[in-house]
Order: structure tokens, then C-alpha cells, then sequence
């Protein structure tokens, strides 16, 4: 049985359409992360199944039941927010077990589920602090460990890791899979940061405009994208693009080269190339691609080049001890198992 089942949705604020006739199930036990860029609609519809938001069409199901009119309190969720949402005056013993308390939950079972979750999540030495006395790393282990003593059906996150530094989100990333993976609750998981939903997600919903654009794995939707849209926001770097003719056989580059590529569009179309199916050219090969350095990023492991070719910029993933510098010349082969063709009115791949 699905854990969470959304039929034909509509939202609007005002005149403005936010969430537009959306579907999709979400299956018991999985971790779905809902991505898309600010403005999509994925906070909200976060917020309309935990009963935040009212909406004016369709259904939310949650366990086989219905969730329409329902209070946020009959739907047995837990919601972390991005801004904790901590009770100042409340040590953080108080903050985790306050839900329980209101539900009139024995005070024995109260601090037994506490004591559970801070063991789980290492705070159990914290248990005495205020919330301003906790980092925010520390802060956030609390607003989840004051959701997991709920034992809800289903957790909701709404970019809790927004407001942390770059190193802690990484860090805090890996807690909450982690901890999804002892668990095993049905979590929906809301981030605009494509790289936090390749790494968390079973399965990721991208939104557009209030709409679904793709669902899937993350390994099915890096390397087989169904729009521009969904190429472009995966993956970093994002896909490159290069302007071409097809004529659903062959396809002709910027510089003229043609290539078989077997597809359904005619016409003017986008090449998507993932900055690895550039490869540095060896004596021998087809040149396909060559264009002078603009940028060079050294990360370590590898390092990435942007080139300019016939006044495009791509991204190529080169070796991490390349030795050339900006204004080089470098010439490519190109994976053409690895690249898609995108309609350039559409925006779909073919």
C-alpha cells in the first residue's frame, strides 16, 4: 500500500496557480525528496499533507485514509522545519517531549521515548541545555528527535538543512538517511539543492511551476532526464547544451561535423552532454569538440574546465592532476551512448 497517495491537487494563492491538478504515490517506507527550484510549489505541497494549507481540488490519502478537513493533529506526521521551531524557554528534555505531553501521553512513556530518540541522535548529553545554548547542528538534532518520539506514519522536512554552514549540512545530511535507514518511516523531504536530493532520495519528485516534470530514481533521472528542465537542475556540474541540427538520423554540430544519432526530433535541438562524456582526445581519435580554456576548477579528485566552443561554454570533468591552464586549446571525443537530444520548443528529450 501506498504510505501517502496525492490525486489531482490544485492550489492557488489569489490568482496565482501554485500547485496545478499534481499526482503521485509515495510508497510506505520510502524516502522521497520532493527538488525543484524556489517558487515550484514543493514547500507547499509539503505543508497541504501535514493540514498547514488548505487546497481547492483533488485529495491527499495518508495510510488508506482520507486527509481532506482533517486537523495537522489527526494525521499522525511529524514536521522538521527549516527554522527549528524550538521552544526558547524549554531545556531541550521539555522541547522533545511537549508534543507528547499535549496528547496527555504518561509521563514515564514521555521520557522513555525521549530518552530513546537523544540516545539515537547523540544528544543525550544535551538534555539539560536551552536552545541557545546549542549550535545549530545540535538545534536541528533536536527539532528531529522531537519529531521521531511522536512515532508518526509519516516525517516531513521543509529544507531543514537551509540554515546550516556547508560542512554541518553534509554532516547532518548523512544523519537524517541514516537514520531513515534504522527507521524505516515513509519520509518526504523537501530541499531546492539538487545535490541533497541525489544523495538522500529513493526516489525524487521535480517540480516545475507546480507541476511534475520527472519521477524516478536519482540514477535514472542524471542519466535519463525526460526534459531540459530536469537535465539541467540534476547533477553539478549541470548538463551542457549544445545547439545542433537533426534530422532523425544524423546530427550536425555548430562546426559541422554529423553524427549518427538516431532520433524522433526534426529539426533544431539541444545535445545534452554530461561533463564526463567529454573525453580529452588521444592521438588517433575523432575530434568532435575543441575549444580554448576560460576556467579551471581544481577539486581535488578532479578538475572541471569550462571551454568556449563556437561561442558556447561547456563543462568538461578532466583528470585531477590536469596540467593546463586558461587559453590552452583542448580537443574532445564525445560518449554519444551517454548524450540526449532535448526538442528546443519543447524542452522534452527524444
Amino acid at each position: 500500500m501506498s504510505a501517502v497517495v496525492i490525486r489531482q491537487v490544485r492550489k492557488s494563492f489569489g490568482q496565482t496557480l501554485i500547485i496545478d491538478d499534481l499526482s503521485v504515490d509515495i510508497e510506505s517506507g520510502e524516502f522521497v525528496v520532493f527538488v525543484g527550484p524556489s517558487g515550484c510549489g514543493k514547500s507547499t505541497l509539503l505543508r497541504m499533507i501535514a493540514g498547514l494549507e488548505s487546497f481547492e481540488a483533488g485529495h491527499i490519502e495518508i495510510d488508506g485514509r482520507q486527509m481532506n478537513g482533517l486537523h495537522p493533529s489527526e494525521r499522525d506526521v511529524a514536521m522538521v522545519f527549516q527554522d527549528y521551531a524550538l521552544y526558547p524557554h524549554m531545556n531541550v528534555r521539555k522541547n522533545m517531549g511537549f508534543g507528547l505531553k499535549m496528547r496527555k501521553f504518561a509521563a514515564d512513556e514521555i521520557e522513555t521515548r525521549v530518552t530513546q530518540a537523544a540516545d539515537m541522535l547523540q544528544i543525550t548529553h544535551l538534555l539539560s541545555r536551552l536552545p541557545k545554548e546549542l549550535s545549530g547542528g545540535q538545534r536541528q538534532r533536536v527539532a528531529m528527535g522531537r519529531a521521531m518520539v511522536r512515532h508518526p506514519k509519516v516525517f516531513l522536512f521543509d529544507e531543514p538543512l537551509s540554515n546550516l554552514d556547508a560542512k554541518l549540512r553534509v554532516d547532518v545530511r548523512a544523519e537524517i538517511k541514516s537514520l531513515h535507514q534504522r527507521l524505516k518511516t515513509t519520509s518526504i523531504y523537501v530541499t531546492h539543492d539538487q545535490v541533497e536530493a541525489m544523495t538522500m532520495a529513493d526516489r525524487i519528485v521535480v517540480l516545475n511551476h507546480g507541476q511534475i516534470e520527472q519521477v524516478g530514481t536519482p540514477l535514472a533521472l542524471y542519466r535519463r532526464p525526460a526534459s531540459k528542465f530536469v537535465a539541467g537542475f540534476l547533477g553539478a556540474p549541470a548538463m551542457n547544451f549544445i545547439q545542433v541540427d537533426s534530422d532523425k538520423s544524423t546530427i550536425t554540430l555548430p562546426t559541422g561535423e554529423r553524427l549518427t544519432y538516431p532520433s524522433a526530433i526534426s529539426g533544431r535541438a539541444d545535445l545534452g552532454l554530461r561533463a564526463e562524456t567529454l573525453t580529452l582526445a588521444k592521438p588517433g581519435d575523432v575530434v568532435l569538440i575543441r575549444g580554448k580554456i576560460l576556467l579551471l576548477e581544481p577539486l581535488g579528485s578532479d578538475t572541471l574546465a569550462t571551454i568556449d566552443y563556437a561561442g558556447q561554454k561547456l563543462i568538461a570533468r578532466l583528470a585531477g592532476d590536469f596540467a593546463g591552464a586558461v587559453a590552452d586549446t583542448l580537443a574532445f571525443t564525445i560518449d554519444l551512448s551517454q548524450a540526449l537530444l532535448f526538442d528546443l520548443e519543447t524542452g522534452r528529450s527524444g
